[in-house]
């Protein structure tokens, strides 16, 4: 079976195959464990988090490793997605419509390819984060071999891993909420990995007419 989106025989489009699929969910799956276990670290008010999902010790031996599990998802999905992900002129007139975006005025925005700006934007924003996340998260796991003349790196991880952390909590939420309310039908394309025709046709026309050129060629 392809890795390509396709349209399929029962009148839907293969918006995203079992490879993509999965390297997303785990992707999230690790980000959730992430997110909680950090966030019962941050605040003595959270830390009860730590206490529901096995206890204090185990969050913390485990932390670490599920960063290293979400690194790797993060680094599929670009290898997959990062083509994909690049700006277009059209991205600037999608932009300027975000007022009609965010109100749901659908007849007013701009085509949009496989990817809109917004989810690029989300893209490259995990993306970029999850590599200072990597870096300062490697030197407050193995603060030993930081010597003491580079002390200032271990001072700059305990700013830096917490900032980047809210930023993509901030991404998360705003991704979350995309994929539930803005684009009813779109959660259920990372289940089963298909869409309506009509689904696409009406968020992502620009995706969907280059789609059906492509079905046509191959006839």
């Amino acid at each position: 079976m392809s890795s390509e989106p396709y349209l399929l025989p029962n009148g839907r489009v293969l918006r995203y195959s079992f490879r993509e699929r999965l390297v997303h969910w785990l992707a999230g799956v690790s980000y959730v464990y992430l997110l909680l276990t950090g966030l019962a670290f941050w605040s003595p008010w959270l830390f009860w988090i730590a206490v529901i999902l096995g206890g204090p010790t185990i969050s913390r031996e485990l932390h670490p490793w599920f960063g290293l599990v979400f690194v790797v998802g993060v680094s599929l999905m670009y290898s997959m997605w990062h083509r994909q992900m690049k700006e277009t002129p059209a991205d600037k007139a999608w932009w300027a419509s975000i007022g009609h975006y965010i109100r749901n005025e659908d007849d007013q925005i701009p085509s949009a390819d496989r990817f809109n700006p917004g989810q690029k934007l989300l893209f490259w924003g995990f993306f970029w984060n999850g590599i200072l996340l990597l870096l300062s998260g490697l030197i407050l796991w193995l603060p030993q071999h930081i010597s003491w003349n580079l002390r200032f790196l271990r001072l700059a991880a305990v700013f830096v891993h917490p900032v980047c952390a809210l930023a993509t909590i901030a991404l998360f939420i705003i991704h979350v909420y995309m994929g539930t309310a803005m684009e009813r039908g779109a959660f259920g394309s990372v289940i089963r990995g298909d869409v309506s025709r009509a689904w696409a046709n009406h968020h992502h026309h620009t995706w969907y007419e280059q789609l059906l050129r492509n079905s046509a060629e191959r006839k």
